[in-house]
């Protein structure tokens, strides 16, 4: 899979995204991390932080976190 969002279960910023993406119509494989932000190893490997959403796509050769910027990037690339 070219797409994979980190979210984190009951992240509501997570949960926009995830229903964007769902309503455009792209396939994306979820990670599903911890909720503590000490255990987010991978996160912080792929985006070089913590923090949740974070789309990466490699087909675009994107990784971005903050869910506004990536609904942006979503409805501008995937639309």
């Amino acid at each position: 899979m070219s797409r994979t969002l980190y979210q984190l279960d009951g992240c509501p910023y997570c949960e926009k995204v995830a229903d964007r993406l769902d309503e455009l119509g792209v396939d994306y494989e979820s990670v599903w991390v911890e909720a503590l932000h000490s255990k987010r190893d991978e996160v912080k490997r792929v985006s070089g932080q913590r923090g949740v959403p974070v789309l990466v796509d490699e087909d675009r050769g994107v990784t971005m976190a903050e869910s506004e910027r990536i609904l942006e990037f979503a409805d501008r690339s995937y639309a």
